[in-house]
C-alpha cells in the first residue's frame, strides 16, 4: 500500500516537472514571438524617427514632390521647398524684367535718335513684346497649366537671359552711340543756309533694328511664364485670403525693377570721353563708349539665368497643396457653377471649348476688360502727361518726361501692392472685391477733376500765343524781326526774353551773340526783344534773354502733382484685386487658362490699337510741327492747349468710369452665376456618364480625406 502511493507521488511530481517544461517552453515560444512582432515593429518606429529628422514631407498628391533636380535630392535642401523660398527667386527674376524693361524703353530712344526708323519700325520695335504675348498667351497658358509651372518659369529665365543678350549686341559690335561734340549755337545768322534734302545712309541700320524686335519678341515670350503661369503657382500655394498680399508684392516688383533699370540707364550715357580718345582703333573706341551698354544688359542677363537652377528644383505641387485644396474646397462658393467639377480635355477640341467657357463667364470678362482700362489708364498718363505739361506749364520736353516717370511709376507702385494688402487684410470676397475695384475707380475719377481745375496763366509764347506785338501771326514762328535768320525748329531750345516773353530758341528771339554768365547762358544783341529793363554788364553788353522758360510764378503746381499722385494710387488700387478674381472664379485647374485668356485680350488692345490711337489723337491737337528739310513732320513741339487738355481728360475718365460699369455689370451678374443654380454648360454625352461617376468619387475622397 504504502509502495502504491509512493508511486502515485512520484508520477504526480513528475507530470508537474513536465507541465512546469511545458510552461515555460510555452512562455519562451510566447517571449520569442513577441520579440518578433516588436523588433520588426520599432525599427519600422525608428526608421519614422529618422525621415522625420531629416525632413521628409509628407506628400498627400502624387504631384507632390521634393526640392531637387532630377534624381539629385538632398535631405538638407528641403527647407528650400516652400513657396516663400519660391517667391524669394521670383521676385529676384522680375525685378531683372523690370529692369529690363526699362532698359529697353531708353535704348529704343537712343535707336530712334540715331537711326531715324520709319513709323512701322517704330511701331514694331515697341509693341513686338506685347504682339509675342498676344500670340502666345494661350498655348502657353494650356500646356503650361498642366506641366511644372516652375520648371516653365525656368525656362522664361533662360529666354530672358538669351534676350538680354540679343539687346546687347548692337551695342557690343555696331556704333550706335556717338561722342557728343559741341552743337554750333543756334544763333541768328544773315545768310545761313539750310540742309538740302537727301537719304541719310547709316550703316548697319536695318540689322540693329532687326536685332532689337527680336530681342523684343524674345523678351515678350518670356514674360508670359513669369506673370502668367508664375503667379498660378503662387495662387495655388498660398491661403486665399493671403493671395492678395503675395500677389501685390510680385506685381509691385516690376515697376521697382523699372525705376532700379531707369537709375541705371541714366548713368549709362555718362560717356568715358577721355578714355575712349585715348583707344587705339574704331572697333574699341564704340565698345568703350558702348560699354555701360552691352555690360547693364549682359550682368542682367546672367543674374537672370543664374536663377534658372533654383526654379528648375521646385516640384509640380509643393508639399501641402493638396491639403491646402481641400481647405479651399470647403469655402464658400466662388467659381462659375457651370464650371465646377470640368476638366480641360487635352486635345484642340477640349482648348476651345474651354476658351468658349472663359468667354461666357462674365467675371472673367469684365476683370479682363478691366486690366485693359486699366493698362491705358496707365499708358494715357505717360503719353499724355509730359505733352501736358509742356502745353499748360511750358515745361521742356525733357523734363516734362522726368517728372512724369518721378510721380506716375512710385504712384503705381503704391497702388498695386496697397490694392493687394488692402483686400489681404479686410479678407474680401469676390463681391466685395468688385465693389472696391469700383470705389477706387470712382475716387480716382474725382482726384482727377480736382488736377484739371488747378490751372496756371500761361506765359507769352512769341509765334505760339503771343504775335510778335503785332508784327507776326500766331501760329508761325517766323515774324520779320528774324525772317533773315534762317532758323530752323529741329531743336527746341527755349529762352527768355527781358520783355518776359518766351521764345522757341535763340535764333528765333533774333539774338547774334552769346555769353556764359555765373550758371546762366545770356544773349544779347536780340533783334525782337526790344521791351524790358536792362543794362550793361561788366563788358559793356545789353542782355536780352536767358537760357530757359520764363517763370510763371506758378504757385499752384505742387497741388497739381498732390492730386495726379493721388489719383493714379487710385486707379492702381484695383490692380491686384483684378487678378484675384480672375482666378478664384474658375476651378483651380482652369486658372492659368483663365489668366492666359486675360493677358490675350490685354496685350492685343495694347500693343497696336493703343499705340496708333494714342499718336492719331495727339497729332490732331498738335500746332507746331518740326518739319525737315524734305518736309516731313517729325515732331511735334506745340500742342493746341484746349484740345489737348480735352483728349487727355476724355481718355482718362472714360476708362475709369467703364471699369466702374464692367464692375457694376459684375456685381449684378454674381449671384446669378454663383449662387443661383444656373444651367450647365453642355456636356459631351459620351462623357457624360464618366463625369457623374468621377464627380462621386472626388467628393467620397474629400470626405475621407476631411475626417482622417
Amino acid at each position: 500500500m504504502a509502495q502504491d502511493k509512493r508511486k502515485i507521488k512520484d508520477r504526480m511530481e513528475q507530470a508537474q516537472v513536465v507541465e512546469r517544461d511545458k510552461h515555460q517552453k510555452t512562455e519562451g515560444s510566447k517571449k520569442i514571438e513577441i520579440y518578433l512582432t516588436t523588433i520588426p515593429t520599432a525599427v519600422k518606429k525608428f526608421a519614422d524617427i529618422s525621415d522625420k529628422n531629416t525632413s521628409k514631407p509628407n506628400y498627400g498628391d502624387s504631384l507632390e514632390g521634393p526640392f531637387g533636380f532630377g534624381r539629385f535630392v538632398f535631405p538638407c535642401l528641403q527647407r528650400f521647398n516652400t513657396i516663400k523660398f519660391f517667391m524669394m527667386v521670383y521676385l529676384i527674376l522680375v525685378l531683372l524684367r523690370g529692369m529690363m524693361l526699362s532698359l529697353v524703353d531708353m535704348s529704343l530712344k537712343i535707336f530712334v535718335s540715331q537711326f531715324f526708323p520709319s513709323n512701322s519700325e517704330k511701331l514694331l520695335m515697341d509693341t513686338s513684346d506685347y504682339f509675342a504675348t498676344f500670340l502666345l498667351s494661350m498655348f502657353v497658358a494650356y500646356f503650361g497649366g498642366r506641366g511644372n509651372r516652375a520648371k516653365w518659369v525656368a525656362a522664361a529665365s533662360i529666354l530672358t537671359g538669351l534676350s538680354a543678350i540679343v539687346f546687347a549686341l548692337p551695342f557690343f559690335n555696331y556704333e550706335i552711340a556717338k561722342l557728343s561734340t559741341a552743337r554750333e549755337e543756334d544763333l541768328c545768322v544773315e545768310g545761313k543756309k539750310s540742309k538740302v534734302c537727301g537719304e541719310n545712309i547709316i550703316p548697319h541700320k536695318s540689322i540693329c533694328i532687326y536685332l532689337f524686335i527680336f530681342g523684343q519678341f524674345l523678351h515678350g515670350i518670356a514674360g508670359i511664364p513669369i506673370y502668367l503661369l508664375a503667379i498660378t503657382f503662387i495662387f495655388e500655394h498660398v491661403p486665399t485670403s493671403s493671395s492678395g498680399l503675395y500677389i501685390g508684392t510680385a506685381n509691385a516688383a516690376l515697376m521697382v525693377g523699372y525705376i532700379l533699370g531707369f537709375l541705371l540707364g541714366t548713368s549709362n550715357f555718362r560717356m568715358p570721353v577721355q578714355e575712349a580718345m585715348k583707344a587705339v582703333g574704331y572697333v574699341q573706341r564704340f565698345r568703350i563708349l558702348q560699354r555701360n551698354w552691352w555690360k547693364s544688359y549682359f550682368s542682367i542677363g546672367s543674374i537672370a539665368i543664374c536663377t534658372t537652377l533654383p526654379l528648375f528644383c521646385f516640384p509640380s505641387n509643393l508639399p501641402g497643396a493638396h491639403k491646402l485644396r481641400l481647405k479651399k474646397s470647403q469655402e464658400p462658393p466662388s467659381i462659375d457653377r457651370r464650371l465646377k467639377n470640368k476638366e480641360i480635355k487635352p486635345n484642340l477640341k477640349g482648348f476651345l471649348y474651354a476658351i468658349w467657357c472663359l468667354l461666357r463667364n462674365p467675371l472673367v470678362l469684365t476683370q479682363t476688360f478691366c486690366k485693359v482700362t486699366e493698362s491705358m489708364t496707365l499708358k494715357a498718363s505717360t503719353y499724355f502727361l509730359p505733352l501736358y505739361l509742356q502745353t499748360q506749364f511750358l515745361i521742356t520736353p525733357r523734363n516734362s518726361a522726368v517728372i512724369t516717370g518721378i510721380f506716375i511709376i512710385p504712384a503705381s507702385i503704391i497702388g498695386i501692392f496697397l490694392g493687394g494688402y488692402i483686400v489681404d487684410k479686410l479678407q474680401m470676397n469676390i463681391k466685395n472685391k468688385l465693389k472696391f475695384i469700383m470705389a477706387v475707380s470712382l475716387l480716382s475719377v474725382v482726384l482727377f477733376l480736382l488736377v484739371i481745375s488747378v490751372d496756371c496763366k500761361t506765359a507769352n509764347f512769341s509765334g505760339i500765343n503771343e504775335d510778335y506785338d503785332g508784327l507776326g501771326i500766331i501760329g508761325n514762328l517766323t515774324a520779320p524781326c528774324n525772317a533773315p535768320c534762317g532758323c530752323t525748329t529741329s531743336l527746341y531750345k527755349p529762352v527768355c526774353g527781358r520783355d518776359d516773353k518766351q521764345y522757341f530758341t535763340p535764333c528765333f528771339a533774333g539774338c547774334r551773340a552769346t555769353k556764359k554768365l555765373t550758371s546762366e547762358k545770356a544773349y544779347y544783341n536780340c533783334s525782337c526783344i526790344d521791351n524790358g529793363l536792362t543794362s550793361a554788364d561788366t563788358d559793356g553788353h545789353y542782355i536780352d534773354a536767358f537760357s530757359g522758360t520764363c517763370n510763371m510764378n506758378c504757385f499752384s503746381l505742387p497741388l497739381f502733382f498732390a492730386f495726379y499722385f493721388s489719383a493714379t494710387i487710385f486707379s492702381n488700387l484695383g490692380s491686384t484685386p483684378t487678378l484675384m478674381i480672375t482666378m478664384e472664379s474658375v476651378p483651380i485647374s482652369w486658372t492659368s487658362m483663365s489668366l492666359g485668356v486675360m493677358f490675350t485680350i490685354w496685350r492685343f488692345v495694347a500693343s497696336f490699337p493703343a499705340q496708333i490711337f494714342f499718336s492719331r489723337t495727339s497729332a490732331l491737337c498738335c500746332t507746331l510741327w518740326d518739319i525737315n528739310e524734305c518736309g516731313h513732320k517729325v515732331q511735334c513741339w506745340v500742342y493746341n492747349k484746349e484740345q489737348l487738355f480735352y483728349t487727355f481728360v476724355g481718355i482718362w475718365i472714360s476708362m475709369q468710369v467703364a471699369t466702374s460699369l464692367l464692375c457694376v455689370y459684375a456685381v449684378c451678374r454674381y449671384d446669378h452665376v454663383v449662387t443661383e443654380k444656373t444651367k450647365s454648360l453642355p456636356t459631351p454625352i459620351k462623357h457624360k456618364k464618366a463625369k457623374e461617376e468621377g464627380e462621386g468619387e472626388e467628393e467620397e475622397e474629400e470626405r475621407e480625406e476631411i475626417r482622417r
